[in-house]
């Protein structure tokens, strides 16, 4: 019943919010999503309705420096982080940060301050 609960206040939030942010190509969306083990973070330009780039903590090129971390906020640290050089690899600067409904704390909060030490601005 809790998780239920849980789901479905995270679904109502992620509504509320997807109203005001919307991803342009000059400023794309980075939403993120959350699993119980991995991060996932996605740049995308609702415009067009593509996905920009995508990376994920079970993504190869990431898989070594995230075996190397002890803890899942570090690990969203470093998804972060490579998000953040990849993005401006493809002249991506400014993104809209999309929180997906979760609170802004731990391991979403340490994805969004590891892509503003990777240079992104939002």
């Amino acid at each position: 019943m809790i998780k239920k609960d849980r789901t479905l206040r995270r679904e109502r939030i992620k509504v509320s919010v997807r109203k005001k942010i919307y991803g342009t190509p000059e400023r794309p969306r980075l939403t993120v999503y959350r699993s119980l083990n991995d991060i996932y973070g996605q740049i995308i330009d609702d415009v067009s309705g593509r996905t920009i780039l995508s990376i994920s903590s079970i993504s190869k090129e990431v898989r070594e420096e995230v075996v190397a971390t002890k803890t899942k906020v570090a690990k969203s640290a470093v998804i972060g982080k490579v998000l953040a050089k990849k993005a401006i690899e493809k002249n991506i600067t400014t993104v809209v940060f999309d929180r997906n409904g979760y609170l802004y704390h731990g391991r979403v909060k340490a994805l969004a301050d590891g892509a503003r030490a990777g240079g992104l601005k939002f």
